[in-house]
């Protein structure tokens, strides 16, 4: 059967299927236990969280469930911040503060939290899985987390990407298709040049890895599942599907923008954090397109934003908070993360019966 694939048997899951790394809230301890009871992988979003509380949401999701989980992380180098950019973005960033009325000027006491420091957290509480992005870890992270026997999941938007994260070792690869929402997890090219869609991405990173691909980018339902089995790939990632089920942390505006979305509703944009990322267009991503040039690079701007973002969540604003969404949102629905599992589980062996008829 299909989800006897070799994902499903190094993660120690039922069915292929994974909820995507989301940081920034919606992937509660609820949400990842939730996906992980139901037979597939759960993903913890902890890119934005301290030590103390990824081992925190960690200790969550184990009192919920015994299955195995994931934690993912952006590996990033520390940021070299300029006077001149800050003042810059600050200055174009004010006029959305004078509207939200909050302090101007935001100087953030930290841009990012340390990623050595978060990943030792999750080597110290022996995470089942260790999902990563916007880099590779360094060969002696690769060595601690290998002899901790933690399963390790790289992300690649080129097979280039994918090439390299199998020569250092990682046990999974996800081709994020250029549909995928949220951030970019391009590391080797400009983004501009790393953009290829999920149909074309995965066979060909399939052709040039031995390790097993998990497919991402526009897969929301069984029928993508079933599409990214048959290009090759031995599992599915699926983030934007979980959204809007009652277990996510997104907020309800945008779990209703979700459902108010179409096929044309998503842009990508690096207003909010200084790195690309595809999400529902609003009126902040729209106005800065035009302002480019004040855009601090990633995790700057994306530290100048969060006042901005926040206090649009207190406010409902939408126009000023950061929508991630893939190009399927259209297709999201608000049932439990654990029925729409058991659709997705069903649907998919619907769409490979018909097919081998």
């Amino acid at each position: 059967m299909w989800r006897k694939t070799k994902i499903a048997e190094i993660l120690g899951i039922s069915y292929p299927i994974i909820q995507a790394g989301m940081a920034g809230g919606p992937t509660t301890p609820q949400l990842v236990a939730a996906v992980s009871e139901a037979g597939g992988l759960g993903t913890l979003g902890a890119g934005y969280m301290t030590p103390e509380q990824i081992r925190s949401a960690v200790r969550e999701i184990r009192k919920l469930t015994d299955r195995p989980f994931a934690v993912n992380l952006f590996v990033d180098e520390p940021p070299v911040v300029l006077e001149e950019q800050l003042a810059k973005a600050n200055q174009q960033l004010d006029r959305f503060r004078k509207e939200l009325g909050i302090e101007l000027g935001t100087r953030p006491s930290k841009y990012a939290e340390s990623y050595p420091d978060q990943l030792a957290a999750v080597i110290e509480e022996k995470v089942p899985v260790f999902s990563f992005t916007f880099g590779i870890p360094s060969q002696e992270q690769m060595k601690r987390l290998q002899e901790n026997g933690i399963v390790t999941v790289g992300t690649a938007t080129t097979v280039r990407e994918a090439v390299q994260l199998e020569q250092v070792g990682v046990d999974l690869i996800v081709g994020q298709g250029s549909e995928a929402g949220g951030h970019r997890g391009t590391f080797l090219a400009p983004v501009e040049h790393s953009l290829v869609g999920t149909l074309a991405l995965v066979p060909q990173i399939v052709d040039a890895v031995q390790i097993p691909v998990i497919a991402a980018g526009g897969i929301m339902d069984g029928r993508g599942v079933a599409a990214a089995l048959a290009l090759g790939a031995e599992g599915a990632q699926l983030g934007t599907a979980f959204l809007a089920c009652p277990e996510s942390g997104a907020h309800p505006a945008q779990k209703a923008a979700l459902l108010n979305s179409t096929d044309e509703s998503t842009v990508l944009t690096t207003a909010f954090s200084g790195r690309t990322a595809r999400g529902i267009r609003n009126r902040m991503i729209t106005e800065m397109e035009s302002h480019r040039d004040t855009i601090a690079p990633y995790p700057v701007q994306n530290a100048l934003t969060r006042d901005i973002r926040q206090a649009a969540a207190r406010q409902n604003k939408t126009d000023y908070m950061s929508l991630w969404a893939g190009q399927a949102s259209r297709l999201t629905t608000t049932k439990p993360a654990a029925d729409l599992f058991a659709d997705l589980v069903r649907e998919t062996e619907e769409v490979l019966r018909k097919i081998s008829q």
